[in-house]
């Protein structure tokens, strides 16, 4: 009887050093994981420094805006000095826009009545950005349509182009049938502040609620 306790004891010792020699990895597998681990550490490294090779942008690259000469629906002056000193809406399109336009011009005359006193400091500028057929006489009438507070903006085609591009607005003509054309267009109002910065967009059909909030922080 002790012999066999003896053996068994033996053999347990024997399994228990077998269990502790045993290696962490096999022979099969243990090559494949470890160049996965070398090629998922080369991967880490290549993009670390890829990404610290890459410059961040500098404020010169995040700034809208620039320098232009156009003129007002009264013939008067504009330069880009003319978006400082109080908070705008500013929004491109074209007075013969078949529906986002007039949709858009139309919400802004409401926000204006909404608003009341609070927008006394707003101004909402029309750039046409189909300079072209939109004289200052036509652009007069066509904002007085919604409301006095928007103030057109046109002028020479080349200097529009500078507006458009400082703004970075996409404008394009589509030609249509019958030797017509349409404006394809940036479709959203842009929220500018004091120091004639971008603060933020309204999207075209946004939430009105939404949009008078935005207009309400632009005002702070």
């Amino acid at each position: 009887m002790p012999t066999q306790l003896n053996e068994r004891r033996s053999a347990s010792r024997i399994s228990l050093h077998n269990r502790r020699q045993k290696p962490m990895f096999t022979r099969e597998w243990s090559i494949p994981a470890i160049l996965t681990i070398f090629l998922l550490g080369v991967c880490g490294l290549i993009a670390y420094f890829t990404w610290s090779l890459i410059p961040p942008a500098t404020a010169a690259e995040n700034q809208m805006g620039g320098p232009f000469n156009l003129i007002d629906d009264r013939g008067q002056p504009i330069t880009e000095q003319t978006l400082k000193g109080h908070p705008s809406l500013i929004y491109f399109g074209y007075t013969h826009c078949p529906d986002v336009c007039p949709t858009t011009l139309f919400e802004m005359a409401g926000w204006f009545k909404t608003l009341g006193p609070e927008a006394d400091r707003l101004k909402a500028y029309f750039f046409s950005v189909n300079p072209e057929r939109d004289t200052a006489e036509v652009m007069h009438k066509y904002t007085g349509n919604f409301t006095d507070r928007i103030t057109g903006i046109t002028g020479d085609p080349a200097e529009m182009q500078k507006a458009v591009k400082a703004w970075r607005i996409y404008a394009k003509k589509v030609p249509s049938p019958g030797g017509d054309y349409t404006m394809d267009h940036t479709a959203s109002v842009l929220l500018v502040d004091t120091s004639g910065n971008l603060r933020g967009l309204i999207a075209y059909g946004e939430d009105n609620g939404v949009a008078l909030q935005k207009i309400r922080n632009l005002l702070k």
